[in-house]
């Protein structure tokens, strides 16, 4: 059967307990993006600024509203393949500015204009680096997931894509 691109999108035919990802997801990604807003200078701009990341004062909010609109879209399973993508892009920039130079135990310079920041801790290296990505990791993965099989069937993308009695 042939479906209509947005249609495919968000067909899905997961299980319902696709909701547990969507809720592990959303219980992390719009509270950290409001913290984002709140507290910009400890968790937003201030902390992006710390790291490295280029232009903190429009990707310290940026971030924040991505975190909120699409943790709140894969929530309500809503464009659920859709709301993944930047959500994925945000675990692994993460990733890439904050975990990799735990690894490395120095600061990592990208090019000439951009250098991400380690930040102190008790220790470096490998294992340090497992450590601190369990939760990145876990983001991804759960992100990933959705992009993969979409909201689930308690979703509101299952709603939309179910066939009228007509077409039948």
């Amino acid at each position: 059967m042939k479906c209509e691109k947005l249609t495919c999108l968000l067909t899905t035919q997961a299980s319902r307990w696709t909701i547990f990802i969507r809720l592990a997801l959303a219980g992390v990604f719009i509270p950290e993006g409001i913290q984002k807003l709140i507290y910009p200078e400890i968790l937003g701009t201030g902390r992006f600024i710390k790291m490295g990341i280029p232009y903190p004062e429009l990707t310290g909010p940026f971030v924040g509203w991505v975190e909120i609109i699409c943790g709140s879209l894969i929530l309500l399973g809503l464009f659920t393949r859709f709301a993944a993508v930047p959500l994925i892009i945000t675990m692994l920039v993460a990733i890439t500015a904050t975990k990799i130079p735990v690894w490395m135990g120095h600061d990592w310079v990208v090019t000439e204009n951009i250098t991400f920041y380690v930040r102190e801790l008790k220790r470096y290296g490998f294992w340090s680096f497992m450590h601190e990505t369990r939760l990145d990791w876990a983001m991804l993965m759960g992100a990933g997931y959705m992009l993969a099989v979409g909201g689930g069937r308690w979703s509101l993308d299952k709603r939309l894509t179910r066939e009228s009695p007509a077409s039948l």
